[in-house]
């Protein structure tokens, strides 16, 4: 037994070798398709290749990255979480008011993110001590948090500005985490993702809650045997999905400071589940790694674009995005599949 939770944390060891992580078949395949896209691309369109477009894809890609990257943490213990979208525009909501109704800027951002927390908390007690399937558990809480958050602005618009009773010192901070760009070039929110996506890459290749994610995911019977609570790794992996959920719907609002809680959010989970398969996390547990989670989110984001640059309906590029899981999600059946 002790064996195959060894197994399991074979990604982790592989991913500090570096070398050995790029090489990997399933991430050179996607890095592969990211160059192929890009390409394709700047033949089609005038401006994908400049500098303002480019950046403007890593604004765009940002938020959902942040989400995915919490995924990749969820879907290698094992689990899913469908209720990101929902956790996404609560804690953003959370914020908004919080500094409305007069708090400084730190502690309403530590109620926003302390409100995802707390959500990715009940999805892992559901999850592990309740017995609930993650899809049904998370599927319920999507729907609660969702109506949470209509009860909680009366299905109105919550919009952070001077007239509504903002702090113009907390505004211009607040708005700054979205708007702002560093060094005049570079989006704020790009910022924030790629300090996260480091933090992350480190906690699952060089730390002990790491080895017991993939060790949990590989074999959670293993895991057990070998005194690992898998209980305690899974509902970690849920708070941590809904603080980066929380974070980037916080960064959301301050890029756009108007929210509304029935519409924020909508099919968001999809798309964070999509990238996040697409970078080679597998559905059945035990797979992932930060880097593929990037490409993957590289992918949806420079498709995204793609098309709208090329002047594509975006009801065909909601069936390409379709496409795309359905063949990220084929991949990882048939490599199961042979692997086995």
């Amino acid at each position: 037994m002790a064996e195959t939770v060894r197994a399991g944390a074979a990604a982790p060891n592989m991913d500090r070798l570096g070398l050995g992580r790029l090489l990997r078949a399933r991430e050179a395949g996607v890095f592969i398709a990211l160059v192929v896209l890009c390409l394709f691309l700047s033949l089609a369109t005038d401006g994908f290749l400049t500098s303002i477009n480019l950046l403007n894809v890593g604004r765009q890609i940002s938020l959902l990255g942040i989400m995915a990257v919490g995924m990749t943490f969820v879907l290698i213990s094992g689990e899913v979480d469908l209720s990101v979208g929902s956790i996404y525009a609560f804690s953003g909501l959370v914020a908004g008011m919080t500094i409305l109704a007069g708090w400084g800027l730190l502690p309403a951002l530590a109620a926003g993110v302390a409100a995802g927390g707390v959500i990715g908390l009940f999805n892992g007690l559901l999850s592990t001590y309740g017995r609930l399937p993650s899809l049904i558990a998370t599927l319920g809480m999507l729907s609660m948090v969702r109506g949470a958050a209509l009860i909680m602005t009366n299905g109105q618009p919550v919009t952070v500005n001077l007239r509504n009773g903002a702090d113009p010192g907390v505004l211009s901070a607040f708005t700054g985490m979205g708007q702002g760009y560093l060094f005049g070039a570079i989006p704020m929110q790009l910022v924030f993702f790629v300090i996260i996506a480091l933090i992350a890459w480190f906690i699952l290749s060089y730390t002990n809650f790491g080895f017991r994610i993939f060790a949990v995911g590989g074999s959670a019977k293993a895991a057990r045997v070998s005194g690992i609570s898998v209980s305690s790794v899974k509902i970690w992996a849920f708070v941590l999905m809904g603080v980066l959920a929380a974070i980037a719907g916080i960064l959301g609002l301050a890029f756009l400071p108007s929210s509304q809680a029935g519409r924020t959010g909508i099919g968001l989970e999809l798309d964070v589940i999509a990238a996040t398969i697409v970078g080679g996390a597998s559905l059945s547990g035990g797979e992932g790694t930060i880097l593929g989670t990037i490409l993957g989110v590289l992918i949806i984001g420079v498709m995204r674009n793609g098309l709208v640059l090329m002047g594509v309906s975006p009801f065909v590029q909601e069936l390409m995005i379709g496409l795309v899981i359905l063949i990220a999600v084929g991949i990882d059946k048939w490599t199961s599949r042979k692997t086995a």
